[in-house]
């Protein structure tokens, strides 16, 4: 029998299935922050997941120079057909009635890996608008669009996990309400609130262990995001897609 157009395409026992099947979204924003933090201290700041932080970057630099400039110009374009590219590509696996998740997950961890070797291909980084160096940068982006885009339909219930800007205002919103809220209203506070707390620590974590680790592994610690994300591609439930 055909799903019903707004559900979840990887599941057929309804959301709190698709919840129980999709990894922590702690996890998932371990990695943004992780990638993001290493794509702006080697790639001459250049943000991979937030990418639209690349627009304050530009204005920066064209006042102050034009170090990185190429990539951070690319990174929205790229960002947008990884999106685009992603959502496409969902439709097309579920016609075909294949599992979209770990799909998803193994293309993002094989642009990582390539986001790794790339990065080791450019050491020592010396000229931002060197190619390789530009092309470490737009695979580390694409990848991150891959996530994006899994945080708005298929992984829906994690709730974004790639930019934490949104899940701080939030929460802030959700820990005023919470003491005169109604018993209903807090409830879907609290479970909220379980949500988004481990996510917004998981990118902090993230971004602080990226840094060490790219300080005392240089571009090496991009296996550790790659790692994770094979695996979660290996491990997902295998369950197809509805036609």
């Amino acid at each position: 029998m055909a799903q019903p157009p707004g559900s979840s395409p990887d599941t057929k026992a309804g959301p709190s299935a698709a919840a129980a099947a999709e990894p922590p979204a702690w996890l998932l924003s371990f990695t943004a922050g992780y990638v993001d933090v290493v794509g702006f201290a080697a790639l001459f700041g250049l943000f991979t997941a937030h990418v639209t932080g690349n627009f304050v970057m530009i204005g920066v630099q064209l006042i102050g120079g034009s170090e990185g400039l190429l990539a951070k110009l690319l990174a929205l374009p790229v960002f947008v057909v990884a999106v685009g590219g992603t959502r496409l590509l969902e439709a097309s696996l579920r016609r075909r009635g294949m599992p979209v998740v770990p799909i998803l997950f193994g293309m993002e961890g094989v642009l990582l890996a390539l986001f790794t070797a790339a990065g080791l291909a450019a050491l020592p980084m010396t000229d931002p608008g060197a190619p390789v160096v530009v092309i470490c940068g737009m695979l580390g982006v694409a990848a991150m669009g891959i996530q994006n885009a899994m945080s708005r339909t298929v992984l829906s219930e994690a709730g974004p996990t790639t930019i934490m800007t949104g899940n701080t205002t939030q929460i802030v919103i959700d820990a005023v309400d919470l003491r005169n809220a109604s018993p209903e209203a807090r409830a879907s506070i609290r479970r909220r609130l379980g949500k988004m707390l481990p996510a917004v620590a998981g990118f902090a974590a993230g971004a602080i262990i990226g840094a060490l680790a790219f300080k005392q592994f240089s571009f090496w610690c991009g296996l550790a995001p790659t790692a994770i994300l094979l695996v979660l591609a290996i491990r997902h439930p295998r369950e197809k897609s509805a036609a």
